[in-house]
């Protein structure tokens, strides 16, 4: 309960004027300053010595009166915009909290302030579209990498992308730009080519990406997985994550399982029908490579999978059963167009989409090679 301003506190005030009673007494003002039964008169003095106390020579006082009003919705704009002017321990609380300041004066600080109020504006709990921009054009790194990852920014697609051409080399803008709840396509494409393999693969399971660019960066993280194991570095559960990750953000569909399979991914294939038919991965291995038909029809439709599909499915497994690796230098290379190559010789039904995907896949794999 807020303690009422006292005769007795005056009194204390006009003994000991230090700047430590000054401060208490800073915090007792701005706890009156909320009470709603005040009248008009008594409001008026409660404002008068906030002013006062707001140009205290003492820090102490000004900030014990910024930390007890930086949520006040009853302290006065123009106090409100004195203290945020202040130095950084009375500005802070006031830039981050106070809902007296206007977008107009949001922005002027911007623009006027240091990397520390800048970044206390971009962590307010809601960030208008307009401070928003004015961070972004006139913000010190540091600032611009709180306000993205503050998803009560308003931030546009022209902004995000504004974000990308100031900072978009920064890995301190990168992490939470890359983590945020929603990114437009054409923002995820831009990140796309200037984050780490790490960030790459949570925009590729998290993001929306087109269809084909979400393809060639799952197979190649697949890729690199695949060449860590060779290297006998490789944790058993990472493509059991991956896939995961995309089913949960529904993104494991049955093109890109195909083409994963086309590329020679066996593991991609099984940790797949394993996840989707909910049957243990040693279970699924037992059905997707029985030497009968029935096993891989049983998991496949209880995966939920279009029926049209078996058929590529199967050919594709059993060519990456007989294709071996020939142990040279660039042997996963060639073995992929050794699979690429049966497989559109061996099933001419597939799908326009996928038949286009691995016609260029095969393209590029030879193009080098010529």
């Amino acid at each position: 309960m807020t303690e009422h301003l006292s005769k007795h506190d005056v009194e204390r005030l006009l003994k000991d004027p230090s700047p430590q009673t000054r401060a208490e007494l800073a915090a007792k003002v701005a706890g009156q300053l909320e009470l709603s039964e005040m009248s008009a008169s008594e409001r008026d003095l409660a404002q008068s010595i906030v002013r006062l106390m707001a140009r205290d020579a003492a820090l102490r006082v000004r900030e014990a009166l910024a930390d007890n009003l930086k949520s006040s919705t009853a302290l006065p704009r123009d106090v409100a915009l004195l203290l945020a002017r202040d130095v950084e321990s009375v500005a802070l609380p006031i830039l981050e909290a106070s809902l007296v300041l206007t977008e107009t004066d949001l922005v002027d600080l911007v623009r006027s302030g240091n990397i520390s109020k800048q970044t206390a504006i971009a962590r307010r709990h809601e960030v208008p579209a307009a401070v928003a921009d004015a961070l972004i054009d006139h913000g010190a790194e540091g600032a611009v990498a709180a306000l993205v990852a503050n998803e009560g920014a308003e931030i546009g697609e022209r902004s995000l992308v504004k974000v990308i051409d100031r900072f978009g080399a920064s890995p301190s803008v990168q992490e939470p730009l890359v983590h945020r709840r929603k990114l437009p396509v054409t923002v995820s494409e831009r990140l796309v080519a200037l984050v780490s393999d790490r960030l790459r693969d949570y925009l590729v399971t998290h993001h929306e990406l087109p269809a084909t660019m979400a393809s060639d960066l799952v197979l190649k993280s697949r890729e690199r997985a695949t060449a860590t194991l060779f290297a006998g570095d490789a944790e058993d559960g990472d493509v059991e994550r991956l896939v995961a990750q995309l089913h949960a953000n529904g993104r494991l569909t049955p093109s890109l399982m195909l083409r994963a399979l086309c590329m020679g991914d066996v593991a991609f294939i099984e940790a797949s029908l394993s996840l989707l038919a909910r049957v243990p991965l040693s279970n699924a291995r037992l059905l997707i490579h029985d030497a009968g038909t029935l096993g891989m029809k049983s998991i496949y439709d209880k995966a939920g999978l279009p029926p049209g599909l078996l058929p590529a499915i199967r050919v594709a497994l059993n060519v990456a059963r007989e294709t071996d690796f020939d142990g040279e230098p660039g042997d996963l290379e060639r073995h992929r167009r050794r699979m690429i190559e049966r497989i559109l010789t061996q099933y001419e039904d597939m799908g326009s989409e996928d038949l286009d995907y691995l016609l260029d896949k095969l393209s590029d794999m030879i193009r080098p090679a010529a």
